[in-house]
Formats: structure tokens, C-alpha cells, sequence
């Protein structure tokens, strides 16, 4: 199939998924009169009497929320792609490496800390206090990571892989220290950070993640060719004319950049890194020029899909996103990992 038929696919089903979730909820909205309504805030469209509470409910409430989970979506995406291309392993993703462990590190510390040693700093940050201590988690720890993977100047991707998992046993048990000795509402705080959720979506938190997000989707597509190279092997990158340490560099800071500014507003979600690109190239092919930014566009998808079913199927309650992302990517990334099983045996 051709690739332009492909994208232009991902990008009608991502907007009729996204007319779908601004008309769901309490009060349902017809999807006409969703497209109306935009038509008509845009200035393109003229309509004589328009249902306030409609627009309210629209433009204040959920228009944040499914912009959040396509930014939010299109990050993992495409990060996810990203770090299996510079690994060169399909298995990788942002949870292997130690960024989503630091970032839920920092995040629990400050849940935890909030009432007592960060009470000046909470009264002055508000919300963003959280999210700043994730995003700087998942900075450190991407920061740490690199330097111990260093060596006579150079990343090792090995030693990266392996002092992640290390990181990632270490934050674990720290941020399960921290969950021992939390308070009743503090546990109940992290428990819901740790499973994810939008419901903290404003038009403030969207333009602040936006650019933290919008700088990898762009940047990290123009690294396809070089990660098609990586796919050989570093070697034969380096044989090719490539800076294959400038190359590792700037993806690894890049997808740090859009993990950690998800998982900062959004808290923990699963598998949507892992599972997308794996989707992606069973339908687009390995060619990373095209897998990176068909990711990012996948990825938003699953999230507003995802979103949507979080809201609907035991509503009034809402189900936490990442609970989502899992019960729908662990089944079909165990079908996939049979069905390749079955092909290798052949």
C-alpha cells in the first residue's frame, strides 16, 4: 500500500476518533454538531443559534483533554520507535531504559514530601510542582544512564540497555520505599499517578507541553535514515560517514524530552511505546523515515481511542488511561509475539 494512503488514513481516523471523544461523556454531542462548532469557532462557518453549553462543554473541557492525548500519545509513539531503532531491539522502550522509573521516582518522592519538607515549593508551583519533578527525573535519569554507558568518550548501547535495567530495579525499590511509608491519601495519590490519567487536561497544560513535545516529533523523524544505518550495525553506521555518538546523542535526549514531559502531566502509561511501532511496521515496512512519524501519528490514535474507552465503559466512573493502554497492548503484543514465533518456526 502506498505510504501517503497510509498516513492520510491515520490522519481521518485520529480526527473522526477525535470528533467521537469531544462528543462523548455526560452530555453527548453529535459529531455534526461537533464539526459545526469548530467550523464556526474558527470563523468558517456561521451558526445562528449556538448551544452555549455545547461550546463550553467543547472548547473548556474535553478540547484540552484530546489534545492532551494526542500530544501525549504522539510522544510515546514516537519514542518508542525512536529507542528501538537506536537499540536495535524491538523489545526496547522508554520503561526498559530507566527514564519512566526516574521520572515515577521523583514524581512519588513528591507526593510523598509535598505536606512536609516541599511545602514551600508546592505552595508556589501548585500542579506544576509534580510535573516538574518528573520531568527532571526522567532528565537525571537519562543523564546518568548516558554517562555510565560511556566509555573512552564514546555510549555504549549494550552498557545503556544494562545499566537502565539496573536503574530501574533501584528506583523500583525506592519508589516502593517511599509507598511503605506513605500516609492513606498520599498512597491514594500515587496509586492514581502510577496508572495514568488525562483528567488533569487544561488549556494551560496543553500550550505548556506542546513545544516539549512538538521539538521530538518534528527533529526525530529527520533520524530515520541514520537509525536505518543503525540497523546494521554501529560499525557499518560509522563506516558510512555517520557520527554515530552525535546520532545516539541526540536520540536519546530527544525522546527523553517527549517521555519525560508526557509522564510529567499524565503519570505512568504502559505499553503504547512498545506497541505502536511494532503495529507500524507490520503495516508500513522497517524504513525508520517512515516508521518514526507514522508512530507518532498511531500512537495519538491509540491515546484518544484509549481515552474514550476510559470514559465510557463504566461511566459515570472513569477507568485510569494506563489501565486502558494495558488491558488493550498486552493481548495484542502477546498475538504478535506468537504469530512471529510461529513464522520463525516454519
Amino acid at each position: 500500500m502506498p505510504k501517503g494512503i497510509i498516513y492520510a488514513v491515520l490522519v481521518i481516523a485520529l480526527i473522526l476518533a477525535g470528533a467521537f471523544s469531544v462528543g462523548l461523556g455526560a452530555v453527548s454531542i453529535p459529531v455534526p454538531e461537533v464539526f459545526a462548532l469548530l467550523l464556526h469557532k474558527a470563523g468558517i462557518r456561521n451558526i445562528a443559534n449556538v448551544n452555549e453549553q455545547h461550546q463550553v462543554i467543547i472548547f473548556i473541557v474535553r478540547m484540552p483533554r484530546l489534545l492532551l492525548a494526542i500530544l501525549v500519545g504522539a510522544a510515546l509513539g514516537i519514542s518508542g520507535a525512536s529507542i528501538q531503532g537506536i537499540f536495535r531491539n524491538p523489545l526496547a522502550e522508554p520503561g526498559l531504559v530507566g527514564i519512566s522509573a526516574g521520572a515515577s521516582l521523583m514524581a512519588v518522592a513528591v507526593i510523598g514530601l509535598e505536606t512536609t519538607f516541599l511545602a514551600g515549593l508546592s505552595n508556589v508551583l501548585g500542579y506544576y510542582l509534580l510535573a516538574f519533578a518528573a520531568f527532571a527525573g526522567a532528565g537525571i535519569t537519562a543523564f546518568i544512564i548516558y554517562q555510565l554507558s560511556r566509555h573512552d568518550g564514546k555510549p555504549n548501547v549494550a552498557t545503556m540497555l544494562l545499566a537502565g535495567i539496573a536503574i530501574n530495579a533501584l528506583a523500583g525499590a525506592l519508589t516502593g520505599l517511599i509507598t511503605y511509608l506513605s500516609s492513606e491519601q498520599q498512597l491514594r495519590n500515587i496509586t492514581f499517578w502510577m496508572l495514568g490519567s488525562l483528567g488533569g487536561a487544561t488549556w494551560q497544560t496543553v500550550t505548556t507541553l506542546t513545544p516539549f513535545v512538538m521539538i521530538p516529533v518534528l527533529l526525530l523523524p529527520r533520524s530515520g535514515k541514520a537509525l536505518n544505518a543503525f540497523s546494521l550495525g554501529e560499525i557499518q553506521a560509522d563506516y558510512l560517514g555517520l557520527n554515530v555518538n552525535r546520532i545516539k546523542r541526540n536520540v536519546i535526549l530527544l525522546s527523553t524530552m517527549a517521555i519525560g514531559s508526557a509522564v510529567s502531566l499524565t503519570g505512568i502509561i504502559n505499553f503504547v511505546g512498545l506497541l505502536v511501532p511494532h503495529i507500524v511496521r507490520m503495516v508500513i515496512g522497517v524504513d525508520n523515515k517512515h516508521v518514526l512519524p507514522a508512530s507518532a501519528l498511531t500512537g495519538a490514535l491509540m491515546m484518544v481511542v484509549a481515552d474514550i474507552i476510559s470514559r465510557t465503559i463504566i461511566a459515570p466512573i472513569e477507568l485510569p488511561i494506563g489501565v486502558i493502554t494495558a488491558l488493550i497492548g498486552a493481548p495484542v503484543f502477546l498475538y504478535i509475539l506468537v504469530r512471529d514465533k510461529r513464522k520463525l518456526s516454519i
